[in-house]
């Protein structure tokens, strides 16, 4: 057996559930007729704002393409959908892509946004830095291997000699479940993805310090991100126009939204946004995560920290590659796609 196939047999046996639930969300009618890009998505996921303004506004079609959203349940059947080949296209971060490299599956990543959350506190906590927190309990979302608490931790004991990881206390849960226990008072602080830190920014809590800026600090020199389209190499360099369609209507959709308010009402049921102010500071937040960047400079940024994470992770973060996998960032982005 190959690595290739060890490393889809590794990922798929304790998340048999999770696959099938997709499985039966993602039926649905038939390919349409011509070139196809079947991008699978969490069916509530924000990625999903792009995909349908990609739809929408017939950006797909313009560039050649039909893109065929494919809905799962949960972000581990996207991925075995994507290494079986059942999709062309999904969504994740340059260490899952690094990994299935170093394995044997060429994945390839493409960056879709640069909001990557942060640590919130109540802004009257009197919480001013990272060495405040000492004896606080904070709450962590993604486990103690989530990449943007490791650099936090990595932050803390570079710039401040803080031993944030031990002079804390931790509480590691589902970021919905987060979001309402620092509400409820219950946590101190809560480390947790842009979207909810963005309804919580309507409600009196503040930002101490942010993924992007332990990044920096670990030696980034601009921003990094956090999530991109992941697909296999081999499908790209056998269908390059689908590639630069879809490319091209990834960023149209992109200056669509960043350009035009009423091309956020069609979004505004999906987005589930509580009132207008929630609605407002999603939409600003989702505008200020679109990668700007050199594309070489950010993949030469994103190498330095994943140096950093697989020392602080280990293998059960990163896998056999201790240094990210030459080809993680699609070789197009470099060469003006």
């Amino acid at each position: 057996m190959t690595r290739f196939g060890r490393s889809l047999i590794a990922l798929a046996a304790p998340i048999l559930a999770a696959a099938v639930t997709g499985a039966l969300l993602a039926a649905g009618p038939a390919h349409a007729e011509g070139p196809v890009v079947r991008l699978a998505l969490l069916k509530f996921g924000t990625v999903n704002w792009e995909a349908d303004t990609i739809k929408r506004e017939g950006y797909d079609e313009a560039n050649g393409f039909t893109l065929e959203i494919v809905p799962f349940a949960g972000a581990n059947a996207t991925q075995v959908a994507l290494l079986s080949g059942d999709v062309d296209m999904s969504t994740g971060d340059w260490l899952f892509a690094s990994r299935q490299r170093a394995m044997g599956a060429p994945m390839t990543f493409i960056p879709y946004s640069t909001s990557m959350g942060g640590l919130m506190v109540p802004c009257d906590s009197g919480l001013k830095s990272l060495e405040d927190l000492e004896g606080k309990t904070i709450g962590v979302a993604g486990g103690p291997l989530d990449k943007s608490w490791l650099m936090l931790i990595g932050m803390a004991e570079g710039e401040l000699g803080f031993d944030l990881k031990g002079r804390t206390r931790q509480v590691f849960g589902a970021p919905p479940l987060l979001a309402e226990k620092l509400r409820q008072g219950e946590l101190d602080a809560a480390l947790n993805y842009w979207h909810y830190n963005a309804r919580l920014e309507t409600e009196g809590y503040c930002e101490l310090v942010s993924a992007q800026d332990a990044a920096e600090a670990l030696g980034a020199r601009g921003k990094l991100s956090a999530i991109g389209y992941i697909f296999n190499e081999e499908w790209a360099d056998a269908n390059p126009e689908l590639v630069a369609g879809f490319l091209a209507a990834s960023r149209a959709a992109k200056a669509h939204l960043l350009e035009d308010d009423a091309a956020w009402e069609p979004l505004r049921e999906a987005m589930n946004a509580e009132n207008d102010a929630v609605f407002e500071t999603l939409r600003k937040r989702w505008r200020e995560g679109i990668p700007t960047g050199d594309a070489a400079r950010e993949e030469a940024d994103t190498a330095a920290v994943y140096a950093y994470l697989a020392k602080a992770g280990g293998t059960e973060l990163v896998g056999p590659a201790t240094e990210m996998a030459p080809g993680t960032f699609w070789s197009g982005l470099t060469a003006g796609n």
